[in-house]
C-alpha cells in the first residue's frame, strides 16, 4: 500500500510544516482544520479544507468539525475488506492513511492559577481523541501520530517506501492508546476534584516517564521513574539536578523522605537520611548552624547519606558539606559560590526545589500485589493536636520546643518508632522495630550521653510501661506520644515516678 491522503490537526504545531511538507512533496494529499490549515498554506502547502472533504461546515466554535463520517469512515474502511470498499464507492468516501493529531492542551489550561471552569471545559477535546482512536484501531492499515518525536522516522519511511512498516505502525497505535487513556485520566481526575468524589467506584492515573534508572533497589531489578503529570513543585519529581550523576531508584526514595521531613519545619533545619529513615535533624538560627546539629546528631551514619536543607545554601555552609561523603544535598538554591565548592566532587548530586509545606490535602499510592492502596498523607501538624498532660509534672518552655521537634520527625520514622532530641537535635533514632521498648532500647544506645536530659516522642501508645521505665532509668525528662492505652495509667505511673512529664496527642504516627 501507498500513503496517498494524511489528515493533519495538530495544536502543537513543532515541526509541522515542515513534515507536511516531506509528505506533499511525496505527492500525499493534506486535509487539514482550522489553526492548522492556515499554518500549513501560510507555509505553501497545499491544503483540502475538512469542511470539503465532509461536505458540512465547521459548526458550533469549531466544537464539531471531523465528526463525520467521510472522516471516520476512510479512518475505519479495512482495505482489504470488499464489502468495506463497496460501501465506500457508494458514498463517495475516499480512504483517509496517515493521521497526525494531538490534543487540546487540557493539562496545560489547568495548570494555570487563574483558569476558569468553563476555560477548562474547553479544553477537553473530542474530535481528536475520536480520530486519533479510530486510526488507531485500524492500524492494520492507517499509520497515526500522536506525537511530534516520531514525525522523523514516519516521513523516513513513507520517502523510501511510500508507506510504514505494520511494526511501526502497531507501535504508534499503542501510543496513541496510551496517550488518550492518560489525557481522559487527566480530565477525570480534574472533574472528580471539582465535584467533591472522595471515592470514586474507579481510579485511573497516569504518570509520564521522566526518566530510566540502572537498576532498581537491588542491580538484578529493573527500574523506571515516572512523573505526575501537574506534580507540585514541592516534589521529588519536579527537582532541577544540577551536579552529579543520574539519580538511582534509592536516591529517589530517600530523597523524597527527606524532603517530606524537612518540609515540618518554618526556622532553618537540615535533615539527613539513610534507607528512608532520619539520622540526624537539626534547627538553627541559621542554614550552617542547623547543618552543624543534624551531622553531629549522628556524625557515622551521615556518611553517604541524602541531606536536604530548607534554606539557600552558601559558601560557609556549602565548605561544611564538602567535609564528609554525601550522594545527594537539596535545597530550594545555592550561591554561585556555594556551587563552586561543591561542584568539585563531580558525583555529588545537587538538587533545588521547592521544600515549602504544599497547601491542600495530599495523597499518596502503594502498590501491592495485584492492587493499589491510596491514603491520605499524614500532614497532621503539632499546632492541630489536641494536648493533654496527664503527669504530675508540666513541660518547661524548652522541653515544650524539644517534644515539638520530637514529635515533628518521628512521624517521619518507620515503625515502631522512637526519636529522642533536645530542643534543636534529634540525639537518637530507633526505626522499624517489633516492639516499642526495642526501638526505645536502639534510641537510647544511639544517644550515649546526649540522652541525658532529652525528650522522647513515640509514633504509638505504650502498651506498658516498659518504655517509660527504660527513657528515666536512661535520664529522659518528657516524652510525647498519643495516648489511649488500656494501660495508660500504668505508664503515666511510671512517668510520674521517675520525675517525667508526658503529653498525650491523640494522634497516632505509624508509617509501614
Amino acid at each position: 500500500m501507498t500513503i496517498k491522503r494524511a489528515l493533519i490537526s495538530v495544536s502543537d504545531k513543532t515541526n509541522i510544516t515542515e513534515f507536511a511538507k516531506g509528505l506533499a512533496d511525496k505527492g500525499v494529499e493534506i486535509i487539514s482544520t482550522g489553526g492548522t490549515k492556515r499554518a500549513l498554506e501560510e507555509a505553501g502547502i497545499n491544503v483540502v479544507g475538512i469542511s470539503d472533504v465532509t461536505g458540512f461546515p465547521e459548526i458550533l466554535d469549531g466544537r464539531v468539525k471531523t465528526l463525520h463520517p467521510n472522516v471516520h469512515s476512510g479512518l475505519l474502511a479495512v482495505r482489504d475488506n470488499e464489502d468495506h470498499q463497496k460501501q465506500l464507492d457508494e458514498h463517495g468516501i475516499t480512504p483517509i492513511d496517515l493521521v497526525v493529531v494531538n490534543l487540546y492542551p487540557f493539562q496545560e489550561t489547568i495548570a494555570s492559577p487563574d483558569v476558569t471552569y468553563s476555560e477548562a471545559i474547553e479544553n477537553i477535546d473530542i474530535g481528536g481523541p475520536t480520530m486519533l482512536r479510530s486510526a488507531a484501531k485500524n492500524h492494520k492499515d492507517v499509520t497515526v501520530v500522536v506525537h511530534p518525536s516520531d514525525y522523523e522516522r514516519v516521513l523516513l519511511q513513507v520517502q523510501e517506501n511510500g508507506d510504514t512498516t505494520g511494526i511501526l505502525r502497531q507501535e504508534l497505535a499503542a501510543k496513541v492508546f496510551r496517550h488518550t487513556a492518560s489525557y481522559d485520566a487527566i480530565i477525570s481526575e480534574y472533574l472528580t476534584g471539582k465535584s467533591g468524589e472522595e471515592e470514586p467506584e474507579s481510579l485511573t492515573v497516569t504518570f509520564e516517564r521522566k526518566q530510566t534508572l540502572r537498576y532498581g533497589e537491588n542491580p538484578h531489578q529493573k527500574a523506571v521513574f515516572y512523573k505526575k503529570p501537574l506534580s507540585k513543585n514541592s516534589s521529588i519529581a519536579s527537582a532541577k539536578q544540577l551536579n552529579g550523576k543520574e539519580l538511582s531508584y534509592n536516591n529517589i526514595n530517600d530523597a523524597n523522605a527527606a524532603l517530606n521531613i524537612v518540609k515540618e519545619f518554618e526556622k532553618p533545619a537540615v535533615v539527613a537520611v539513610k534507607h528512608m529513615n532520619p539520622c540526624g535533624v537539626g534547627t538553627g538560627e541559621t542554614i550552617v548552624e542547623a547543618y552543624q546539629k543534624a551531622y553531629e546528631a549522628d556524625s557515622t551514619s551521615i556518611f553517604g547519606g541524602i541531606v536536604a536543607l530548607n534554606r539557600d545554601v552558601d559558601e560557609e555552609t556549602a565548605l561544611k558539606l564538602k567535609e564528609i561523603f554525601l550522594e545527594i544535598i537539596m535545597a530550594p538554591s545555592f550561591s554561585e559560590e556555594a556551587l563552586a565548592v561543591l561542584t568539585k566532587k563531580k558525583n555529588l548530586r545537587l538538587l533545588t526545589l521547592d521544600v515549602q509545606a504544599s497547601a491542600g490535602i495530599e495523597h499518596q499510592l502503594t502498590s501491592v500485589n495485584g492492587g493499589l492502596l491510596l491514603q491520605e498523607q499524614d500532614q497532621y501538624g503539632f499546632d492541630e493536636a489536641e494536648l493533654t498532660v496527664p503527669t504530675d509534672r508540666k513541660p518547661t518552655d524548652e522541653e515544650w520546643e524539644a517534644l515539638k521537634l520530637a514529635w515533628k520527625v518521628v512521624k517521619h520514622v518507620k515503625s515502631n518508632a522512637i526519636v529522642l532530641t533536645n530542643k534543636d537535635q534529634t540525639v537518637g533514632v530507633g526505626a522499624g522495630q517489633m516492639n516499642r521498648v526495642g526501638a526505645a532500647k536502639i534510641a537510647i544506645e544511639q544517644a550515649g550521653e546526649k540522652v541525658n536530659g532529652s525528650v522522647l516522642g513515640s509514633d504509638a501508645f505504650f502498651p506498658m510501661d516498659d518504655t517509660v521505665e527504660a527513657a528515666g532509668k536512661a535520664g529522659v525528662t518528657a516524652i510525647i506520644q498519643p495516648g489511649g492505652s488500656i494501660r495508660d495509667e500504668d505508664s503515666i505511673k511510671k512517668a510520674n515516678e521517675y520525675g517525667i512529664t508526658m503529653v498525650f496527642t491523640g494522634i497516632r504516627h505509624f508509617k509501614h
